[in-house]
C-alpha cells in the first residue's frame, strides 16, 4: 500500500512538472514566424477581444414596449444578450434551424392571431428540434406535458403522440397562448405563464401586488426567459451586428414536402417507406409523432404522413444555393 501510494505521488509530480514546463513553452513565444502557428502564444491573445454588447434604446416584444429605461430590466436583457451572443455554437444552431422550422410556424401563428415574436418562444423552450424531451416529460418543439396537450386537442397515446407533430402542436400551442392572452392582457406575461404555469404567475401577482412581467421578483429560470426570447429575437433579427456569419449553403433547408394519407393500420413503417420512396430513417424524421414501428389504427382514423416531395427525396446542400455570401434569418 505505502509503496503503491509513493509511486502514484511521484507520478503525479512528474505530470504537473510536465503541465508547468508545456505551459512556459506555450506562453514564452516572443515571435511566431509561421502563420499557421498564429494561435499559438501571447501574441494571439493580444489580439483577442470580447467586447460588451450595446443594448437597445427601444425594444418592442409581440408588439410591446419594453421598459428598457429601467436598470433592472436593461440589466437583466443585457445579461441574456451576452450569454447567447457569446455561446455561439448553439446560437449558430438556432440560425440554421430556424430556416427550416420558421416557415412552417410563422404562417400557423399568423392564422391563429398570435404575434409572430412567439416562434422564439418555441425555439428558447426545444431549441427547434422535435424529437424535444425535458427531464419533466415535456417533449416536442413547444414542450407540451401530456395532460395540457390532450386538454388542447392533440393525440398522445402509444402508437401518436402529435406533441412531436410541428403543425398540429402549433396551433395547439396557439390556443394555450391566446387563453393566456384573454386572462393576463399583455403578452410578456403569457410568455411567462408558458414557462411556469398559469397558477404560479396568479399567486405571484397577487403575492406581490403586481400586474406586470417587468415589475415581478420570479426564480432563476422564469425571471430568465422573456429576455432569453427576446435576447434571441434581437440576434436572430440583427445577426450581421451580433457578428455571426454564414452562407445560405450553411442553413438547414426547408425541404418541400408532400403528404400521404393513411386510413388503415400499417403492418411495417420500414416497408411502407420503402413503398414510398424513402428509407425508415427519413419516414421517422418527418414524422417523429410515429411512436412506433407500426400504426394498428383500430378507430380507421386518418392520418396524413409527411415526406419529402417527389424530386427532393434526395435533397443535397450543394442544391441549396444563393448568390449572396452571407444572408440573415428574419
Amino acid at each position: 500500500m505505502t509503496t503503491y501510494t509513493s509511486l502514484k505521488n511521484t507520478f503525479i509530480i512528474i505530470v504537473l512538472l510536465g503541465g508547468i514546463y508545456m505551459a512556459a513553452q506555450l506562453f514564452n513565444y516572443s515571435k511566431i514566424d509561421d502563420p499557421a502557428k498564429e494561435h499559438i502564444g501571447s501574441e494571439y491573445m493580444s489580439k483577442y477581444n470580447v467586447y460588451a454588447l450595446k443594448t437597445p434604446d427601444k425594444m418592442t416584444f409581440a408588439g410591446e414596449n419594453v421598459p428598457l429605461e429601467r436598470w433592472d430590466v436593461k440589466e437583466s436583457f443585457d445579461r441574456e444578450l451576452l450569454v447567447n451572443t457569446y455561446w455561439q455554437s448553439q446560437t449558430l444552431l438556432f440560425i440554421k434551424r430556424a430556416n427550416r422550422y420558421f416557415p412552417i410556424i410563422e404562417p400557423i401563428l399568423k392564422e391563429q392571431g398570435v404575434p409572430d415574436d412567439f416562434k422564439y418562444l418555441a425555439l428558447i423552450e426545444s431549441g427547434l428540434v422535435p424529437t424535444a424531451e425535458s427531464s419533466a416529460g415535456a417533449v416536442g418543439i413547444w414542450q407540451f406535458m401530456k395532460g395540457t396537450a390532450k386538454d388542447y386537442g392533440l393525440e398522445v397515446e402509444t402508437e401518436v403522440d402529435e406533441r412531436y407533430n410541428v403543425e398540429k402542436s402549433t396551433i395547439a400551442a396557439c390556443k394555450y397562448l391566446k387563453k393566456s392572452y384573454d386572462k393576463y392582457g399583455t403578452w410578456s406575461l403569457v410568455a411567462a405563464s408558458y414557462n411556469a404555469g398559469r397558477r404560479f404567475i396568479d399567486k405571484q401577482l397577487q403575492l406581490q401586488d403586481a400586474g406586470d412581467y417587468f415589475d415581478l421578483l420570479l426564480g432563476e429560470e422564469t425571471g430568465r426567459y422573456v429576455f432569453r426570447i427576446m435576447a434571441i429575437k434581437r440576434i436572430m433579427e440583427n445577426t450581421d451586428e451580433f457578428g455571426f456569419r454564414y452562407r445560405a449553403s450553411d442553413l438547414y433547408p426547408n425541404i418541400p414536402t408532400r403528404k400521404v394519407k393513411v386510413s388503415g393500420n400499417v403492418d411495417d413503417f420500414a416497408v411502407f417507406a420503402k413503398e414510398n420512396g424513402v428509407n425508415y430513417k427519413i419516414l421517422k424524421h418527418f414524422n417523429p409523432w410515429l411512436r412506433k414501428a407500426y400504426l394498428t389504427n383500430l378507430s380507421k382514423k386518418e392520418y396524413e404522413i409527411t415526406l419529402p416531395a417527389k424530386g427532393y427525396i434526395n435533397f443535397a446542400f450543394s442544391e441549396y444555393k444563393s448568390p449572396s455570401d452571407s444572408v440573415a434569418v428574419k
